[in-house]
């Protein structure tokens, strides 16, 4: 059975063809074709990743993380306890550790662009899967109206014919009760 996808315009979202968004265009134009209207989001972004893509991705990933955490907690009490008390004669940053807040600052200078450039890729892939959702959803809903649609037709077709054929069948004993009648 062809499905048109201007009528399913008209049919199940009431509307024409040319009121319609591209988005509801497409999903649509997927129902009357019959095909998938998913997509693999995550395979999509990490086909496309540029170097500096993937390094922004991997620093934030691993800078998030609680080996991050962990070492970077560890650093910082060897950097004290090697100024403080191993070196206490010589230290090369001595208290109050200006050294230490130095690299610091400059760790969280380069850390939070990354972190935020990868984020906005994030961003990005989470608007284009919900892009990809609206889409599934959309063609979901409207599958089911067009089931909903057969199975109410298909319904009254066998109850019409349900119909038809008591009819027959009661016209069948009235011709036998005619006869019984006659004889």
């Amino acid at each position: 059975m062809e499905i048109n996808p201007i009528e399913m315009a008209r049919k199940l979202l009431k509307k024409e063809w040319d009121a319609l968004h591209p988005k509801e265009k497409h999903v649509l134009a997927h129902i009357a074709e019959r095909t998938h209207a998913t997509e693999d989001i995550n395979a999509k972004f990490k086909d496309d990743r540029t170097f500096g893509q993937r390094l922004a991705d991997r620093i934030s990933e691993f800078g998030g993380s609680w080996t991050f955490l962990i070492s970077f907690f560890l650093v910082i009490f060897c950097w004290v306890l090697i100024n403080a008390y191993v070196l206490a004669a010589r230290p090369f940053d001595p208290y109050p550790f200006i050294l230490l807040n130095l690299v610091l600052s400059m760790l969280a200078a380069v850390q939070a662009p990354v972190i935020m450039m990868s984020q906005n890729r994030q961003a990005i892939k989470d608007r284009i899967r919900s892009e990809n959702d609206y889409e599934v959803n959309l063609k979901t809903e409207l599958e089911l109206r067009l089931l909903q649609e057969r199975h109410e037709e298909l319904h009254t077709r066998i109850f019409s014919e349900l119909v038809r054929s008591q009819q027959e069948e009661l016209s069948i004993l009235q011709k036998i009760q005619d006869n019984l009648a006659a004889k």
